[in-house]
């Protein structure tokens, strides 16, 4: 559709269904006599094209309610999805060919062509034009046609790009990972000329693929010079001697911290004694709030960025390391600033009572998980039992109160799900050599029960105040969503019980308890963990369901959360007793829009995390195609298999590896049509052969082993 047709066309959908006269049509287009006969033309032929109706001098489009505005969400080298503006936005499928050259990012004018199916799953729609061009950022790999530099792009579509022009830095060789932006646009994707916005190196190697797709989704990896030069005033190593006079002096406290063995930015710290009424608990948080004012170029990189970025030996700060791993971090024998949340616990495990209080403490040892895990089980050396002599009375009453605290949250209904998580282990030239399962311990599970408990503090606090809050909510699972789930335990020969409509979170505690020792445990989890809701940030208490609490936020990571720091930010004016009227006008606007990006940069990052993680499996795996595995059907779809291998990594079998046949997804967990009547199910065993790896797309291809 060229310019002239596109302008009728938008014209007639903002005039709705009423449509518009021709005149009325040529005023608004700026059509003079001489260009009537060009406009009356273009009406017949988009009449015949079915784009409008056109009648009697009059012309509408036809089923406008099939009309919308929509932004690109994601394109592939076939096809793409545009997702509907809106309050309830509806993501729709589009094929390659009907995206008119737009790109992730871009707003378009589209048209739905087919509803959604029990098949497709997506409405389906074409893109009619592109209204806003964004400037986003993709990537691609350096390749050569003739005695030509291309670049092909990773996902855009499946023909190399002309290269308009390359960033003076850059120095590319054919097979090299790049970033580059749209110079000139074309009517489809092959069309558009591009220009280099950095080079990465080799598309072979895992690091060049994260650093490109850090740059490419805009997540900051270096900060801005304003940014450095505010952090640089807080290289301190000492708190100011004014402020800690103001605070409640915890310093005598036998307070210490528990993290991992690597960890530099030590964000909460724990305290415990035990008297004849009740558990005294102390959570100690570095004062973040403190140092990173608002209004400040700090406060506003930390807003951006949302949260820290963690995959395989890399971290992206949500704060520069001046704050995160110096005056920040909660580092043993040192003076620190923190908001310390003290907690009366009966030997039940009730909350009897807590207040929040800035505090100035002084960590007895930095504790590391491991060490921890050695005095709990009876194994520590004598090195260890030296290193914790400060602390290592507190250690079996911070056990002994965990597990009040972890039987109650059983009993309450909330699910135990097991989440496997990855370790990626690199060489020091950053490459992947190893691929593990990620491993907990009893301490690990000690201070996430003393966390759980300040964070249920912070959110009844401020429910029972009525003050403006982020709180952390998780909704319960749609009818929709638990009905599936229904089916899909029943195709796998698992009783579903009493799971139905509006099922609480105890039911799928059930599953999950009377799955524990199957040998599909770990696919029940990730079926159960896809039913439920993914958690987010609201500023209205709409309480956890997973956790079984109506209270609760995230209060204890203010150093690599932009949530936490945000309610530290409201508890402080709490705390100074701020007039109840001011605190809500002052926070109000800005617990909503704290509590939105939080969410939004929570996403970024999580994918971030595990397509990075992609990156670097298939770097370990490189190294190991021919070889042959025992592993897990962990998903099935109309394209193959997927396998899941013992240290984590999971790879495909695609349907042309396979036996023959037509094959059917029954489900959603069960692959069907094999011409020797061979089925495929979710939690099967299966052995396979690695037989190809793409390092650049984070792909791992597999073959049975017949």
């Amino acid at each position: 559709m060229n310019k002239f047709k596109l302008s009728i066309l938008m014209g007639l959908y903002r005039a709705g269904e009423k449509g518009m006269s021709v005149k009325q049509l040529a005023d608004l287009l700026g059509v003079n006599k001489k260009g009537m006969k060009k406009l009356e033309e273009a009406l017949s032929e988009m009449k015949q094209h079915n784009d409008i109706a056109y009648k009697k001098g009059s012309c509408w489009i036809k089923h406008p309610e099939t009309y919308f505005k929509a932004e690109v969400s994601r394109v592939s080298q076939r096809s793409g999805f545009v997702k509907s503006l809106g309050d309830l936005p509806v993501e729709y499928f589009v094929r390659g060919r009907d995206l008119c050259g737009a790109i992730p990012g871009d707003i378009v004018l589209a048209k739905m062509t087919a509803p959604a199916d029990d098949i497709s799953h997506s409405p389906e729609a074409v893109v009619l034009a592109v209204l806003e061009e964004t400037n986003s950022l993709l990537t691609g790999v350096i390749v050569a046609e003739g005695n030509k530099l291309m670049v092909l792009p990773d996902r855009l579509c499946s023909d190399p790009l002309v290269i308009a022009k390359v960033s003076k830095a850059a120095a590319m060789h054919v097979g090299d990972k790049v970033v580059f932006s749209i110079k000139k646009r074309g009517e489809r994707h092959m069309d558009h000329t591009v220009n280099i916005v950095d080079v990465f190196g080799s598309s072979d190697t895992a690091k060049a693929g994260a650093e490109a797709y850090l740059m490419s989704n805009r997540l900051h990896v270096t900060f801005p010079d304003e940014v450095l030069l505010e952090a640089s005033k807080l290289d301190l190593d000492e708190p100011d001697g004014d402020e800690v006079l103001r605070r409640l002096d915890l310093r005598g406290e036998p307070i210490f911290t528990i993290d991992g063995a690597d960890t530099k930015d030590i964000d909460d710290a724990v305290s415990l004694s035990k008297t004849d009424r009740c558990y005294k608990l102390g959570v100690h948080i570095a004062d973040v709030s403190h140092y990173v004012t608002k209004g400040s170029k700090l406060d506003e990189e930390a807003f951006y960025r949302g949260t820290s970025i963690y995959y395989a030996d890399q971290v992206v700060p949500m704060l520069p390391k001046q704050l995160s791993n110096g005056i920040c971090s909660l580092n043993p024998q040192v003076d620190r600033l923190a908001f310390s949340c003290l907690m009366d616990v009966s030997f039940e495990g009730k909350l009897l009572n807590y207040r929040f209080e800035k505090s100035v403490i002084r960590s007895r040892v930095k504790g590391v998980y491991s060490e921890v895990n050695k005095i709990i089980d009876g194994t520590a050396d004598d090195e260890i039992k030296a290193k914790y002599a400060k602390v290592i009375d507190r250690i079996p009453i911070m056990k002994e109160l965990a597990d009040i605290l972890q039987k109650n949250r059983i009993e309450r209904g909330a699910p135990e799900i097991d989440t496997q998580e990855t370790k990626i282990i690199t060489d020091e030239n950053g490459v992947c050599i190893d691929v593990k399962p990620r491993t907990t311990g009893i301490a690990e599970g000690i201070i996430e029960e003393f966390m759980l408990m300040a964070n249920n503090s912070a959110a009844a606090l401020a429910m029972k105040e009525k003050i403006p809050f982020v709180y952390r909510v998780h909704e319960a699972p749609t009818n929709e969503k638990l009905d599936a789930l229904r089916e899909t335990l029943t195709a796998l020969g698992i009783n579903p019980g009493a799971l139905g409509t509006n099922a609480p979170a105890s039911e799928l505690a059930r599953i999950l308890r009377e799955n524990k020792e199957s040998d599909r445990a770990m696919v029940i989890n990730r079926i159960v963990l896809r039913t439920m809701m993914k958690a987010r940030y609201s500023e209205e208490p709409l309480g956890h369901y997973g956790l079984v609490m109506p209270e609760y936020a995230h209060f204890t990571s203010p150093i690599r959360r932009y949530a936490d720091l945000s309610i530290h930010r409201i508890l402080t004016d709490y705390v100074y007793a701020l007039n109840h009227d001011k605190l809500c006008r002052k926070y109000a606007a800005f617990a909503q829009s704290a509590a939105l990006q939080a969410s939004n940069t929570e996403l970024s990052a999580v994918r971030c995390e595990r397509d990075c993680e992609n990156f670097y499996m298939a770097e370990y795996m490189k190294e190991h195609v021919g070889e042959e595995f025992d592993g897990m059907i962990s998903g099935v779809s109309a394209g193959g298999i997927y396998v899941l291998l013992p240290n984590t990594v999971e790879g495909m079998i695609s349907v042309a590896e396979l036996p023959l046949g037509d094959y059917e997804v029954q489900h959603g967990v069960i692959l069907t049509g094999a011409a020797d009547g061979s089925i495929f199910t979710v939690g099967d065993k299966i052995r396979v052969k690695c037989v190809s790896v793409n390092v650049n797309g984070g792909f791992i291809d597999f073959a049975p082993v017949k």
